[in-house]
């Protein structure tokens, strides 16, 4: 068996390519086509309009006597999160780049995040019948901007060149003269290839047809079999599946252990307001379906099937033992949302089912973060961009019967702290409650993050209520006293006590945030932009314009590669001043270049460049609306952030 992913930029021919393979393996009669929306990778209605894949698609087919099962991934940036949970369920991939444009910027960091997962790869140069197209010079830019390992298997010298490179010791029998037997070359090929250290290039049509066969065989030569980890269960959800009989699905790959038809699973459900901690809730699969859509009844180590049953259970959550994915689950490695909508509806006693259908959405994308501003009333949610809201507005009313509209874009700061500080708590009335906290905040380096460690004896507060602390923090930072999320500092619990007879499991969870809040206030607070790296590709005599656009959006230009057709840029440029930049590019180029958008990290922002966010649910500080919010007296709770 392989489990492989096809990925590529925009236009490339990915799913064109992915027809193809499945039509020479015999699993379907005629390929579809993208432009006319009969793909077969294509499902949802609104690709099949669009012509654009918006999901990633799992489908099976056989290749002298091997399942192969192909995951077809969306092109847009603005789908990075279907890319992203793609690479949880692989063991080796194929990157489609044009034989035409080359290396797009797109086709960069796709690489990067396939290296970073430590999967192995081959390249296929498509569009070879179209005029322009030049293996040669692409396979040059492979090499130039990709890696040094890529093999052009047209040219056996250069795939020999590329194995010596990857190996001394054959290095050093290429070099004492020795002829290398050509079986043994080959084994030494796919071996490389497998492990990641060589990256064989393959070259075709696939609107003709054209090389289909060698990148089957690729698949089977140059790919590994499937990673599994031994017989304890672990494995990961990575996309929802819907279906009429059975509802709502989970598409999920395994790596250690067995799953049957009726077994129980326990997941993660809603935070326990008792502990603080996720509540466990137990599932009983109806059905365990392949990739082809047949009744499986069971789901083995290293298997990709579909999950009903599975109740509570969301995307990105792992099943079983986390220590045995072989890779992390972290959404949002490849990109991440940096602006928010509010989502309104047309009709607006509609407002409650909107919350929930988006609420649905947020479930099989982990990245989809939904906020309700009880406030004011608003409905927001995180976007990737424009491409992605207009497939929101169509699947809401699509699969919903729900109106919506959106409004402008508006950017996701962050927030830290500007000098050390001390935050308080004493959270002793009224009875019965007892939980005492104290804690040195301290501003850590940009990128850091939120660390925590505690310096309190379990005699003064119990193991158990520290637990609970650590476990709070995350609604403490959710939101600082500018609004927005608070990160790059280090917490130290330095003091506080519990009480024998009148602490309460609750207290510690309602008293963390009250204390954070507290030293956020003495700390001062320092506003964070989110700046982007982006790589463009542009005609050589359109650099000078760029460097304009840059710095007109407070940006800078860090490289400049100039090459015979094209100049390759990567400039840093906040958020807030390039929103509408991919549009303004591409009317300036009129669609000669290209470009790729990923976060570079925060930098500090001036406050009046920036902008704060109005608090959600009741603020820790307000005492007394506070500890009636945590006991449920008023509406929401102190969980509704």
């Amino acid at each position: 068996m392989r489990n492989i992913g096809i990925f590529a930029h925009v236009d490339a021919g990915k799913t064109t390519l992915s027809e193809q393979l499945l039509l020479k393996a015999g699993a379907i009669r005629t390929a579809g086509s993208v432009d006319r929306g009969t793909a077969h990778t294509d499902n949802l209605p609104v690709e099949q309009r669009r012509g654009i894949s918006v999901r990633a698609s799992c489908v099976r087919l056989n290749w002298r006597g091997e399942a192969v099962n192909l995951i077809d991934t969306p092109g847009h940036t603005d789908f990075s999160a279907e890319i992203e949970r793609s690479l949880w369920a692989l063991d080796g991939a194929v990157i489609v780049v044009c034989g035409v444009e080359g290396v797009q910027p797109q086709t960069e960091l796709l690489f990067e995040a396939l290296r970073a997962q430590g999967l192995p790869v081959f390249f296929f140069v498509n569009k070879m019948d179209r005029e322009g197209a030049d293996a040669a010079r692409v396979t040059a830019q492979i090499r130039r901007r990709l890696t040094a390992g890529a093999a052009p298997l047209s040219d056996s010298d250069a795939v020999l060149e590329a194995m010596c490179d990857a190996d001394d010791g054959l290095m050093e029998r290429y070099l004492a003269g020795e002829t290398i037997p050509e079986a043994e070359r080959a084994e030494a090929l796919a071996r490389m290839a497998r492990a990641g250290r060589v990256f064989p290039v393959l070259t075709g049509s696939a609107l003709r047809g054209e090389g289909i066969e060698a990148v089957l065989d690729g698949i089977l030569r140059f790919l590994p079999p499937p990673e599994t980890t031994g017989e304890t269960l672990s494995g990961v959800a990575f996309a929802v599946a819907h279906d009429r009989l059975l509802g709502r699905g989970l598409w999920v790959r395994l790596f250690g252990g067995r799953l049957e038809n009726r077994d129980a699973l326990t997941v993660p459900g809603r935070m326990d307001p008792l502990t603080g901690e996720p509540a466990a809730v137990q599932v009983k699969l109806t059905q365990i379906r392949q990739v082809d859509g047949a009744d499986a009844g069971c789901l083995s180590a290293g298997e990709i099937g579909v999950l009903y049953g599975v109740g509570p259970m969301k995307v990105g959550q792992v099943i079983g033992d986390a220590a045995g994915l072989p890779r992390k689950v972290r959404p949002g490695s490849l990109r991440s949302p940096l602006t928010a909508v509010r989502v309104e509806p047309e009709d607006p006693a509609q407002l409650t089912a909107l919350t929930a259908a988006c609420e649905a959405l947020a479930d099989e994308d982990p990245l989809l973060q939904v906020r309700f501003v009880r406030v004011t009333g608003e409905l927001n949610l995180d976007a990737m961009g424009s491409v992605q809201l207009e497939i929101l507005q169509e699947t809401l009313r699509s699969r919903f019967g729900l109106g919506a509209r959106f409004g402008s874009p508006t950017v996701i700061y962050r927030e830290t702290i500007a000098r050390e500080a001390v935050g308080f708590c004493a959270y002793t009335m009224p009875k019965p409650c007892w939980a005492i906290l104290r804690f040195i905040l301290r501003p850590g380096a940009r990128g850091s993050g939120v660390t925590f460690h505690s310096e309190v004896p379990v005699r003064e507060i119990q193991a158990r209520y520290q637990h609970q602390v650590e476990q709070a923090l995350p609604l403490a930072l959710a939101q600082g006293r500018l609004g927005w999320q608070v990160t790059d500092l280090d917490i130290t619990l330095v003091g506080g006590s519990d009480h024998q007879f009148h602490t309460h499991p609750l207290d510690f969870i309602v008293a963390t945030p009250w204390a954070i809040q507290d030293g956020l206030v003495n700390a001062g607070s320092v506003l964070l932009e989110p700046v982007l790296e982006l790589r463009l590709r542009v005609p050589p005599e359109s650099t000078g314009r760029i460097m304009s656009d840059v710095n007109a959006m407070r940006g800078e230009v860090v490289r400049v590669e100039t090459e015979a057709d094209f100049a390759s840029m990567t400039a840093l440029v906040p958020v807030a001043s390039s929103l509408d930049y991919p549009t303004r590019l591409a009317q300036t180029m009129g669609g000669r270049g290209g470009m790729s958008v990923r976060l570079h990290g925060y930098r500090e922002c001036p406050q009046e460049l920036g902008a704060t966010a109005p608090r959600r649910g009741v603020d820790p500080l307000d005492t007394s609306k506070y500890i009636l919010a945590a006991r449920s007296a008023l509406e929401g709770g102190i969980y509704d952030i």
